[in-house]
């Protein structure tokens, strides 16, 4: 299994954060508080733009 670090841009500040690609629990922006990751079991929901795969790693 992959493993990604994904570079998230908020859809409402347009604030850029990290995220883990299968999060476990709510990821909120930095900025303005908006979602940026909801876990699913497996790979997380995202809600904004993703703009970069920062890094990928075999787990």
């Amino acid at each position: 299994m992959v493993s990604r670090i994904l570079q998230v841009e908020c859809s409402d500040c347009g604030e850029e954060q990290a995220v883990f690609e299968r999060t476990s629990s709510e990821i909120a922006c930095g900025d303005c508080a908006a979602a940026l990751a909801s876990p699913t079991g497996g790979k997380a929901e995202i809600h904004g733009e993703v703009v970069d795969v920062l890094e990928a790693r075999e787990a």
